[in-house]
């Protein structure tokens, strides 16, 4: 058998993409046989191949970051409760436990064992997000976790490749939409279908027996480029404070300590609000997920991630604080305040880094609306909508529009989810001036009218923040746009809460811009000309964002010409 230093860089690096192209297949697998818009059109999965002690090798490029790292996190959970030998070929074990898994009752996690000549060699991993999981409607303002829908100990869903009737039976009679939460586990299913058959594919080309060495050789590699990139890092603590709307008045305060000691780094956030008696409580497993994402992002963006990228980070939250809540602590709508991390953790890199690092986006924390109901022929559906506002700009381009950030769920097609639900989207559009200016400009918002076009009424359940506090920028750069929620006839709903719309009534969605990054009076004239020409910020917004008029610019440009 080889050991770790056995394999040449080639070798390994070879060796390395055939993993990442077997985790990739099953991603796709589960992609493509997801019954849900919430899997197959917004990308709201994730997929891991694991060794036999439980340690991430690969995760699939094409998932979400909100689950980074979680997956063997809740394997060594699963396994205290279930012992590794009732553990059998075939074996799908299921949970989504929010303190085991990705922080809310929606998230499910399976686990299944992969054996070779009979021993067993490693695990696979996969996260999908359900359209529904019964309880109140995905939402923010319920109070425990008991009411926000089915909560599944780890329990096998399929025993040596037959349906535990029993589970299936007891989660098709309390959710909305059966035939699509059901679709959704088979989904999953095929995915560890194909990544066991993949690994084997491997094994007869590698030449290795199992997966000890390649793991620990990759592992090796990723811990070692993450330490070297902190060790770039000035030792010392760098701290930041961020604000957001919270619940009812009640702020959502994020305070964030990066301490960088040689080659290790410490967040720590010490501080922050308590948990509330509301749905934004984001568990540990989240809270670790949305940090040290944003650090591999900043600090070793290229290398390969797996289990050994984030052996140098450490991530501490107060137990019953809103960032490591204690059961039973409501958490459905843990995103708004688990995408905060990134900005708190960036203002605080910026102090030393700030060429690695973006401003707020709008969509930290992003904004979700679920619409639930009967349709125009009697079916029952649940849809999210999945919109996006700007990303946060950089020391070196302007943000990106409408583009998710620190998550990556995408808001695929609205023909899809026009064809999923009784709704009608009339308008999606970006919102000129939105974008914080700045020597780089913040990413723009946009604008999404939905109108309902069922018989009856339905639920419309909303979790929004960054109205009373928009993303900031960086480095002198200003304050994107704020997020705004109304009807058409100008009422708006709680952005928390659960409410009822009409037939005929439309609901107009705001997504916040971004923040700008650098002083806006370094921002170059001809990239202030191109965006008026594309429509991205209006004559007005010039004059009061950058403080100059259009007559001087285009002159200069005229001149120049």
């Amino acid at each position: 058998m080889k050991a770790g230093a056995d394999f040449d860089p080639i070798e390994l690096e070879i060796f390395w993409s055939r993993l990442l192209s077997v985790v990739d297949e099953a991603a796709v697998a589960l992609l493509r046989t997801a019954f849900s818009t919430v899997v197959r059109e917004s990308n709201d999965f994730t997929v891991v191949l694991m060794d036999a002690d439980g340690d991430s090798i690969a995760d699939t490029n094409i998932g979400t970051p909100s689950f980074v790292g979680i997956l063997p996190k809740t394997l060594r959970q699963c396994l205290a409760q279930i012992p590794i030998e009732d553990w059998q070929e075939g074996d799908c074990i299921v949970t989504n436990d929010p303190w085991m898994t990705a922080g809310h009752l929606l998230d499910l996690a399976m686990l299944a064992p992969i054996f070779r000549h009979g021993r067993l060699i490693g695990f696979s991993g996969s996260m999908a997000h359900l359209p529904d999981i019964g309880g109140a409607l995905f939402s923010a303002d319920c109070r425990e976790v008991i009411e926000e829908g089915i909560r599944i100990p780890p329990t096998k869903f399929l025993r040596r490749g037959e349906e535990n009737h029993d589970l299936a039976s007891l989660i098709r009679a309390n959710v909305r939409v059966p035939e699509q939460v059901i679709g959704d586990f088979y989904a999953q299913v095929a995915a560890h279908a194909v990544c066991a058959r993949k690994i084997s594919d491997f094994f007869e080309v590698s030449g290795l027996e199992d997966l000890t060495a390649i793991s620990a050789a990759l592992q090796h590699r990723a811990d070692r480029a993450m330490r070297a990139a902190i060790d770039d890092l000035p030792d010392g603590t760098y701290r930041s404070v961020l604000i957001a709307d919270g619940y009812d008045g009640e702020e959502t305060r994020i305070a964030c300590a990066v301490k960088v000691t040689g080659s290790e780094l410490h967040v720590d956030y010490a501080g922050s609000s308590k948990q509330i008696a509301r749905g934004l409580n984001s568990v540990m497993n989240f809270t670790y997920a949305l940090s040290v994402y944003p650090l591999k992002c900043a600090l070793d963006p290229t290398t390969p991630r797996n289990e050994g990228s984030y052996r140098s980070i450490i991530v501490t939250a107060p137990e019953g604080s809103i960032l490591n809540p204690i059961y039973p602590a409501a958490c459905n709508a843990r995103q708004l305040t688990g995408h905060l991390l990134a900005g708190a953790i960036y203002k605080c890199l910026a102090q030393v880094i700030p060429d690695k690092v973006i401003a707020e986006s709008g969509t930290a924390p992003t904004l979700r609306s679920v619409f639930s109901g009967n349709d125009r022929f009697g079916n029952r559906f649940s849809q999210v909508l999945f919109g996006s506002g700007g990303m946060g700009a950089s020391a070196r381009s302007d943000g990106h529009s409408c583009t998710p950030f620190p998550t990556n769920t995408g808001c695929g097609s609205i023909e899809a989810f026009e064809v999923a639900a009784p709704l009608i989207v009339w308008r999606k559009e970006l919102i000129a001036d939105s974008g914080g200016a700045g020597q780089y400009r913040g990413g723009l918002g946009q604008e999404i009218e939905v109108e309902v076009v069922a018989n009856g009424d339905i639920q419309l359940s909303l979790m929004a923040d960054r109205q009373k506090n928009p993303p900031e920028g960086l480095m002198g750069g200003r304050r994107g746009a704020a997020v705004s929620i109304r009807r058409q006839d100008g009422s708006e709903p709680h952005p928390k809460s659960r409410s009822v719309l009409s037939p005929g009534q439309r609901l107009i969605l705001r997504y916040a811009g971004a923040g700008g990054f650098g002083d806006p009076s370094k921002r170059a004239h001809d990239e202030m000309l191109r965006d008026l020409k594309d429509g991205y910020v209006t004559i007005a917004g010039l004059e009061r964002d950058y403080g100059v008029r259009l007559e001087e610019i285009a002159g200069e440009s005229a001149v120049r010409r």
